[in-house]
């Protein structure tokens, strides 16, 4: 089992990087590459949403949902994974997590366009997400029912399990806390928050994602000038790495590669179809706008969350080979860098990024209850389910908890990728449609009519 298991998983890994890589370089010159061209509208609008414009008062705001999406992005991937990514494939895992995010950010502008032009109104909140644009714009029930259970299962479940297990791990290594009392903790502050409702989980993500990424960042660039003169090596290292010049440990190119590729998809889920489920939920006058905002998400997980992790582990100089898994390595590496005391900051750092990663995660698969089903005794079955899986993850072994969200992730990411390649005109033309506005002097306002022939739309009516 364990050997059909292993075989099927690299299947379907290939498949996936395939298509990551085809859909990406395809979806970057057909939208002339926006996630660079457009990169100043990316910061112009976050600060569109922080002030409340583009009816923001009457759901969420496009702020807070980039908050949500990025506190699932950043979470224990972005210390745990990369530690993972550099033991596994070595330092050159690095440079390829660097470039799909270059590209994967344009299947999130993608996917994310697509969410908000095939949104419904949920009460004075919008959802929406894969599935909705599954059903409505490609007609394939079937399809969008097996993606909202796919990835009720994986984020809600599976992945909070991650966070959890890492959050465990983390703090044993700390406070010399049994993994099941962090589990128990994560737990009851998760029910609190997953019961109160999604303005809830956006106004918890918009307070504490900012927090923390600003404070594990401002650690990274200390550690990053106190190695200043090192920094040309270390890039040299990963360069030479990447290519399998000095493949040393990930056993040739192809290893690394693969494991830059996934560990990156794990991180930053760009073209998963995670993060247009929050990407709907956002109040604005355009779909172009959030997805924008969605490719900055995947610019700030991974080409700055990530990246200051492999700095501090490649700063360190530990040996790869006879150092820990996982957090372990990020916690090592810290402490040889700041002292004692960098230990305790990944741990707290850990928690606060499994936290919001687990609420972020969580709405994804509400999202998606919502979608099979509006009887709310499921719903509370499904939380009751996630707090069991936190707590469940907090004690499960390592590697096999990994493996499970690594092959789920994989299946979910095909469907989706499936379902934006077929959709991808219509998130084009809606491009078109923002950039002609743009260049009249005005702010892009988007209705069904702004392109022509769109169907099973119902919340761009004229006002």
């Amino acid at each position: 089992l364990i050997v059909c298991y292993n075989y099927l998983s690299e299947i379907i890994q290939n498949i996936l990087i395939l298509m990551l890589v085809v859909l990406g370089v395809f979806f970057t010159f057909k939208s002339k590459f926006v996630q660079f061209r457009l990169i100043k509208d990316m910061f112009t609008l976050l600060t569109e949403g922080v002030v409340g414009v583009g009816n923001s008062k009457k759901g969420i705001s496009s702020f807070q949902a980039f908050c949500m999406s990025t506190a699932s992005r950043v979470g224990t991937g972005n210390l745990a994974g990369i530690a993972l990514a550099i033991k596994t494939g070595g330092p050159g895992a690095i440079f390829w997590m660097w470039v799909m995010a270059l590209i994967g950010s344009c299947s999130s502008f993608v996917e994310s366009v697509l969410a908000q032009i095939y949104k419904e109104k949920n009460g004075d909140c919008f959802r929406g997400g894969p599935a909705y644009y599954m059903s409505k714009a490609l007609g394939q029930k079937w399809m969008a029912v097996l993606f909202s259970i796919i990835i009720s299962i994986v984020f809600g479940l599976v992945f909070n399990s991650v966070q959890s297990n890492t959050t465990g791990l983390a703090f044993e290594g700390a406070f010399n806390i049994l993994p099941k009392y962090t589990g128990i903790i994560l737990t009851v502050l998760t029910g609190i928050i997953i019961f109160g409702g999604v303005k809830k989980i956006a106004s918890f993500a918009e307070k504490i994602v900012p927090i923390m990424a600003v404070f594990y960042v401002i650690i990274a660039l200390i550690v990053l000038f106190k190695n200043f003169t090192a920094v040309p090596e270390v890039f040299k290292m990963i360069i030479e790495n990447a290519f399998g010049i000095k493949a040393v440990i990930g056993g040739g190119i192809g290893t690394i590669i693969k494991t830059g590729v996934v560990r990156g998809l794990f991180s930053n889920e760009a073209g998963m179809g995670s993060a247009p489920n929050a990407a709907a939920t956002a109040a604005t006058s355009h779909p172009v706008k959030q997805g924008l905002i969605q490719a900055l998400g995947v610019f700030t997980d991974t080409l700055l969350i990530c990246s200051a992790t492999a700095f501090i582990i490649l700063f360190s100089g530990i040996d790869l080979a006879t150092s820990g898994d996982g957090i372990q390595l990020t916690q090592e590496a810290l402490s040889s860098q700041v002292g004692p005391w960098g230990n305790v900051f990944i741990a707290i750092c850990v928690f606060l990024f499994a936290f919001s990663s687990i609420i972020g995660n969580y709405y994804y698969g509400e999202s998606n209850i919502g979608f099979l089903t509006e009887k709310k005794s499921y719903l509370n079955i499904y939380r009751v389910l996630v707090m069991i899986m936190v707590f469940y993850g907090s004690v499960a072994e390592l590697k096999v908890v990994w493996n499970l969200a690594d092959l789920f992730m994989s299946i979910m990411a095909i469907i989706n990728l499936v379902a934006i390649g077929l959709l991808c005109n219509i998130a084009f033309k809606c491009l078109d449609d923002y950039i002609k506005q743009k260049k009249a002097g005005k702010n892009p306002v988007f209705t069904k009519d702004s392109i022509p022939g769109l169907k099973n739309v119902e919340c761009w009516d004229k006002k």
